[in-house]
């Protein structure tokens, strides 16, 4: 196994401030506008007042592009299956032309920081400078740049420790330049963010489980391969095709748990490994394995073996928000490094989050897209939501967050066979993302058909999720080499971005490019109920309600339905 101990802000220095010219007139740095704030200190959160003496923090600072809305054109004309553009992904340097801030964005930016007594050495640029990261920033000089007061909280369910303000703002020059800033008030607790999946010791045999179509007693690699349609296919593109896990909050795998996976439940994979790469104070120990890493790997690996598997580990240095740090880092690898497919099976509910901040990440991730990697999240184990009485004492359904943005593939849950909804299945829709106009015809449909039934509890001109499932219940895996069975979106993603990684290896074995962005493809072909097993039962409870119910095509429980491989490579 190779590990890289890489960090993701690995970037070229930039001497932006010196080589920009200043201003005519010197904006008024002094009036500052609120950016965001919260009304009180997040739920479960408590401060603990001001951080010790000489604790520092990263600013990462979103800049509005100089061509609005450039990278949701070009991933439309990469993505969608009829555009003349379709397939030709962008490379980086071609990403970043078109990410890139307008100069005098650039030069506003570089005067403010410089009024602050930012020291150019501290100032680098990524994402073709469509964000600054401002190192070793003190708590004093934060708080100036921002008009904020950053404390250090403790979340009191995990007692993990924070460095957030309540609230920060910018010159009144600066809000139409600066999408978001972070960290700042984004509270939601790294060990929070994990969808780990409900599990129970099982009782039956190692390596006997449901492999065909037997009484469910457990779901299997077998099985999965032969439900959907993927158990004859041989992968012919493994020297240019990689299949990525994206890892958080020290969740590791285990190389000893994977060979006794895959020895008891598909031998012909008992040589399966995969590499880590660690991203910015990331952590691997194989020796204490977490729930969660050994699913991702078992699952991925079964499905897609003998493709190179990578496992991505991120921390959370210098106060810097997970997402942040792995879009940062995997956006700066080459073309032939990205992995083409990436499963994730974290989140957080969506109003944990800052807006602003939502909106920049969710950029990121469709500039994945642009770049031809299909990125795939869970889409959580709480039907429509639990705790759902917002600040008003109003109920509100709830969803997960990256999972509602509009430019990942978000999947559900199924269980049993003939595939049901799997009860605990995340879905609804966002209350921060539009519907985007691939989902234009099918989540009309289906809401014409639930009428007024839960009206005010959700916004009905949300993004809705998610896109696809697939089996999410009774999957068996092996955890500090016991056996278990589990439940979970989170064993849902790592079989579905098995099965995409596998549509892409296949792509790529024809010469093609890869997939890259799934939904409008994915969309295009499901309203024709191409190459998906729609799943018309069973519903999604939560919020003292009985949730949404699946029905005929998209639905907010199951999506579009379950991936049939061997019919999706028609439509290749």
């Amino acid at each position: 196994m190779f590990i890289h101990p890489l960090s993701v802000f690995s970037v070229l220095a930039s001497g932006i401030i010196n080589c920009l010219a200043a201003t005519p007139l010197e904006p008024r740095w002094d009036d500052v506008r609120t950016k965001h704030a919260w009304g009180a200190v997040p739920e479960h959160w408590e401060t603990l007042g001001h951080p010790a003496a000489g604790t520092t923090i990263d600013l990462h600072i979103a800049l509005e592009p100089q061509r609005k809305n450039a990278v949701i054109d070009a991933l439309y004309e990469v993505s969608y299956p009829r555009s003349p553009k379709y397939g030709a992904h962008l490379s980086s340097e071609q990403l970043a032309d078109i990410v890139a801030p307008h100069p005098d964005t650039l030069t506003l930016v570089n005067s403010w920081l410089k009024h602050h007594g930012v020291h150019p050495s501290s100032v680098s640029r990524s994402h073709g400078g469509g964000w600054l990261t401002v190192a070793d920033v003190s708590m004093s000089q934060a708080n100036s740049i921002l008009g904020a007061s950053y404390q250090l909280y403790r979340h009191a369910k995990t007692n993990e420790t924070a460095i957030r303000t309540i609230s920060y703002g910018l010159p009144v020059e600066l809000h139409s330049h600066v999408k978001s800033v972070a960290p700042t008030t984004y509270f939601s607790s790294p060990g929070m963010l994990r969808h780990t999946p409900r599990l129970r010791r099982w009782a039956g045999t190692l390596g006997r489980g449901l492999s065909r179509r037997d009484d469910i007693e457990s779901v299997t690699p077998s099985f999965l391969r032969w439900l959907y349609k993927t158990e004859g296919y041989e992968p012919a593109a493994i020297d240019r095709n990689k299949l990525g896990v994206a890892g958080f909050i020290g969740d590791s795998p285990s190389p000893l748990d994977l060979r006794l996976f895959m020895t008891a439940y598909r031998t012909d994979a008992v040589t399966a490994t995969f590499n880590v790469f660690l991203i910015n104070g990331g952590r691997y120990d194989p020796n204490t394995p977490s729930v969660e890493g050994n699913i991702d790997i078992q699952y991925t690996g079964a499905m897609a073996f003998p493709t190179p598997l990578t496992y991505y580990s991120t921390g959370s240095e210098a106060g810097t928000d997970p997402y942040l740090s792995w879009l940062n880092f995997m956006l700066s690898l080459d073309d032939n490094e990205l992995p083409r497919t990436i499963s994730t099976s974290y989140g957080g509910f969506e109003e944990t989050l800052p807006p602003d901040l939502a909106e920049s990440v969710c950029e990121l991730y469709a500039q994945l897209g642009v770049r031809g990697v299909s990125v795939l999240f869970s889409t959580g184990d709480f039907g429509v939501g639990h705790d759902c009485t917002d600040s008003s004492g109003n109920i509100r359904f709830r969803v997960m967050f990256p999972a509602s943005c509009p430019w990942v593939t978000s999947v559900g849950g199924t269980m049993d066979y003939p595939e049901v909804a799997a009860s605990l299945s995340g879905g609804g829709f966002s209350n921060l993302f539009s519907r985007p106009a691939y989902q234009g015809r099918a989540v009309p449909t289906y809401l014409e058909n639930l009428g007024s039934r839960y009206d005010g509890l959700y916004n009905a001109n949300g993004r809705g999720i998610p896109d696809i499932s697939a089996q999410a219940h009774q999957c068996v895996f092996v955890h500090r080499v016991e056996d278990y069975t589990g439940k979970g979106t989170s064993i849902a993603v790592p079989i579905a971005a098995g099965i995409v990684s596998l549509l892409n290896d296949y792509r790529l074995s024809k010469g093609r490019t890869p997939l890259g962005f799934l939904n409008y493809w994915l969309y295009d072909f499901g309203i024709a109920n191409l190459g998906l097993n729609d799943i018309i039962s069973g519903s999604n409870p939560g919020c003292n309600t009985d949730g949404f119910t699946a029905s005929t095509g998209w639905d907010p429980v199951t999506g579009l339905g379950t991936l049939d491989f061997v019919e999706l490579i028609h439509e290749l």
